[in-house]
């Protein structure tokens, strides 16, 4: 898919915008991540593009242009890292692809300023991701031709397998025909080239997954947050027995839904800030509902590649004393995109502002440090301070 990482906050209190990292979404627990919304402000909601994109869109369209490419153009100019144009297709499928399955390879890309395309976000446990390619990297060439200068949206629709018949456009939801195929994908990281050989696949956007550790803790594994993720985590921290202990796993999570994000920090708050964001000089507060289980211990496990959204939660929940977190520094995604309409009904998610955690700590650029810096057995590190907080192994 085309689509930033994660998503962040947006409009109005309560009413957030989409985030890269796009991608992020709902308000006070509805919004849409690096990377960060679309339920709580769609496409023309708010007025984050800046004029020299519209201009640029609408100019393209007058002379029977793309006003699509017109303003990808000028984004990738523009210096934002996490800023991105969609066709009105691929913003519909992406919208889709919260909701349920999709067909491609698990990967988010965005123009870079040389043209070429840059990995912001990977699909865990998708074939992307399989293969070692992460964020950061550069896609040079898919299936041997070079895709430089070429618009993100036709890289995208070669490595969903645009030729099979049905298969429609981009790396995002549509039909099934391109599942099973191989795509060779150039790409480079530090100046080392290489290529892969990805086989497409349908993959779904089930975000979370529960089981036990050692010791009988429950934890909550969150890949992602799409829609349904925040409701998913507090029915499962209802449900839990008295006194058990839970592990929050965000290693790996890229973002999403910010207003899922949202909903997840109310499973273990009882109400109160959240995070606070700025969106042209104008400060917004995202708050969490009342109702949430504030005694159960809780660890929240966190790496390199905890972003976005997810770093929005961290934050929340160690600012708040709620939770000891363990593991490494996270990404540093803490940016605020918003979604608006162009010209020809594609969407343009420009980066506005930036979050701060409830304590006003930053985190773009910056990360969350976590309580217990470790890197190898993280997990035995969460059984220890379990112990800790009072529950037996």
């Amino acid at each position: 898919m085309v689509f930033a990482s994660v998503l962040a906050t947006g409009a109005a209190t309560n009413s957030l915008p989409q985030e890269e990292d796009a991608s992020a979404e709902r308000a006070n627990a509805t919004s849409r991540a690096g990377v960060g919304g679309r339920d709580g402000t769609g496409p023309g909601s708010g007025t984050a593009v800046p004029e020299e994109v519209t201009r640029a869109a609408a100019k393209a369209l007058a002379e029977g242009k793309s006003p699509t490419e017109a303003a990808e153009e000028v984004v990738s100019r523009s210096g934002d890292r996490w800023g991105a144009v969609y066709d009105k297709k691929e913003y519909e499928e992406f919208e889709q692809a919260l909701d349920g399955e999709y067909t491609g390879v698990g990967l988010w890309g965005r123009r870079t300023l040389g043209g070429l395309v840059e990995v912001t976000r990977v699909q865990p446990g998708g074939p992307a991701a399989r293969s070692g390619i992460g964020p950061g990297d550069t896609i040079r060439t898919v299936d041997g031709a070079s895709v430089a200068k070429r618009p993100v949206t036709e890289v995208m629709a070669l490595l969903r397998g645009e030729a099979v018949p049905g298969a429609g456009t981009g790396d995002g939801p549509g039909s099934e025909a391109a599942a099973g195929t191989l795509v060779r994908v150039g790409l480079e990281r530090d100046g080392r080239r290489w290529t892969e050989s990805l086989r497409r696949a349908r993959l779904s956007t089930e975000s979370v997954s529960v089981g036990r550790i050692e010791g009988g803790a429950l934890r909550i594994r969150v890949e992602s947050f799409t829609r349904g993720t925040g409701e998913r985590v507090r029915d499962v921290v209802r449900d839990a027995p008295e006194g058990t202990g839970v592990v929050l796993d965000l290693r790996g999570n890229g973002g999403g839904l910010v207003s899922e994000a949202v909903e997840a920090a109310s499973a273990f708050l009882d109400g109160g800030l959240v995070a606070t964001y700025d969106v042209g000089g104008e400060q917004r507060a995202l708050y969490a509902r009342p109702g949430g289980d504030t005694g159960r211990p809780l660890v929240v496990l966190v790496d390199g590649g905890t972003m976005s959204a997810a770093e929005l939660l961290t934050g929340a929940l160690q600012d708040r004393g709620r939770a000891v977190t363990v593991g490494s520094r996270t990404f540093g995604k803490g940016s605020v995109q918003m979604p608006s309409k162009l010209a020809d009904g594609s969407v343009a998610e420009l980066t506005v502002g930036h979050y701060r955690t409830p304590a006003g700590h930053a985190v773009d650029g910056r990360g969350v440090t976590p309580d217990l810096a470790v890197r190898e057995g993280v997990q035995e590190h969460a059984r220890t301070v379990l112990g800790g907080l009072g529950v037996t192994p």
